[in-house]
């Protein structure tokens, strides 16, 4: 079956699922593989539990002669051909966004701000990668006049491909950072990797990069293509000014320079300024008016442990334990160290997927507390404890909650900060 009359069977159906355990009532199943999984084995009872069709790529799926089965040579493919071919028959604009550190936060601010006056598909929560874009496409309506397409890596050559499905019309990088450097194999992997989305849109015409200003690498590699530019810097189209930070974030900015704008964010953290600036630049350029985006960003609330200010009867705590790379880590502390309130505690977790520069960003960190001088720290996983240090270690999380729950802690405000292997969410309900 090609394409095209497989969008008509899609069109029939309305909606797709890859989880036999969740079948819509006339819905359509792609049978996905996975190193632990085969949905083949899954799809006669998916088509016994509501689906219309069960799309396949082993003939041994199709346990008796039905239109219901559609035999493909591989499924993901076929997945991403039919979100692919979606998209372009709805012709909706769509927003790419991807970047090291903060494109979860920055597309939600995004999706925000644009739904003050457009209906907005955006990417949910954290479903950015060659399943869940081609999900999230399937999702657009006619309805839709903007879609917010959240995109991450950590191997070459991910980013050209999530742009080759989802054909985005604008994109953003938020920034490159030192991430997945296991499967990226340098920080220069990772900058030519976040690149990709540039170089797709190089190629399409009357297509719109939105760009932080002060970035070098970003600006540097944005040679050729069609600025929208947000930063610091007068004269540019968004310009803006940090005024606040303690320890929720502040600012001001302006698109004229007849009128000044405060935001009163409940982000946490000044990384988060450019992420928010962004937000307020896109708004600008689809025409939102300044009062609708500032209560865009005044109302907006962080979720899923992701720079979350959470007040408990004994602390306050700085939740940002959903992942952690050496710059996002580093910028978690400098915030932390500039921020006005006393009895500052740090629990940091293991930085994972560093491949050879693991031990080599460590301690970098290490050295980093030692000069900081936080009158209390606390750090959890294999790779921190390897390293010389004069703090307080634990192989994993469950040996610190024993501890706090023998001894426990109080009158602190603590950052939390770790990748989210380490599963440090898991301590909040004890501090």
């Amino acid at each position: 079956m090609n394409i095209s009359a497989l969008y008509q069977v899609f069109l029939n159906c309305g909606t797709v699922t890859t989880d036999s355990r969740n079948c819509p009532e006339n819905s359509l199943f792609f049978a996905l593989k996975g190193d632990s999984f085969n949905g083949n084995l899954f799809a006669e009872h998916a088509l016994e539990k509501g689906c219309a069709y069960a799309v396949v790529d082993e003939a041994s799926a199709i346990k008796e002669p039905s239109e219901r089965y559609i035999l493909v040579d591989n499924c993901l493919e076929t997945l991403q051909l039919l979100a692919r071919h979606h998209r372009r028959e709805l012709g909706t604009k769509v927003i790419g966004i991807t970047g090291t550190n903060g494109k979860t936060t920055t597309k939600e601010l995004i999706a925000q701000v644009l739904s003050k006056d457009y209906h907005v598909l955006y990417t949910e929560g954290n479903l950015n990668n060659h399943i869940g874009v081609p999900l999230t496409l399937l999702r657009l309506t006619i309805e839709h006049e903007l879609a917010v397409i959240e995109m991450g890596a950590n191997h070459p050559g991910e980013i050209k491909q999530l742009a080759q499905i989802a054909d985005p019309d604008f994109g953003i990088i938020t920034n490159v950072g030192k991430a997945h450097l296991e499967g990226f194999g340098s920080f220069e992997g990772v900058i030519k990797t976040k690149g990709e989305l540039y170089d797709y849109l190089r190629n399409k015409p009357n297509s719109i990069v939105f760009l932080h200003h002060e970035n070098e690498y970003l600006t540097n590699m944005a040679h050729g293509l069609h600025l929208v530019q947000y930063g610091t810097a007068e004269s540019l189209f968004v310009t803006g000014q940090m005024s606040g930070n303690s320890p929720y974030l502040t600012f001001n900015w302006h698109h004229t320079t007849d009128h000044c704008n405060s935001v009163s964010t409940h982000l946490i953290g000044e990384y988060n300024f450019t992420n928010a600036l962004a937000a307020v630049a896109i708004g600008r350029y689809f025409e939102i008016d300044d009062e609708a985006i500032n209560d865009a960003l005044n109302h907006y609330i962080p979720k899923n442990n992701r720079s979350q200010l959470v007040k408990t009867e004994r602390n306050t705590l700085i939740v940002d334990a959903y992942n952690a790379n050496p710059t996002s880590m580093m910028a978690a502390l400098e915030n932390f160290k500039k921020m006005d309130v006393e009895h500052k505690m740090i629990v940091l977790g293991d930085m994972r997927e560093l491949g050879a520069d693991s031990e080599e960003e460590h301690k970098k960190i290490i050295d980093y507390l030692d000069v900081a001088a936080f009158e209390k720290v606390v750090l959890i996983g294999e790779q921190f404890q390897h390293l010389s240090n004069s703090y307080t270690t634990y192989s994993n999380v469950q040996h610190f909650i024993s501890d706090i729950e023998a001894r426990p802690i109080s009158g602190f405000t603590i950052l939390i900060k770790g990748s989210n292997s380490i599963k440090l969410n898991s301590v909040i309900a004890y501090l």
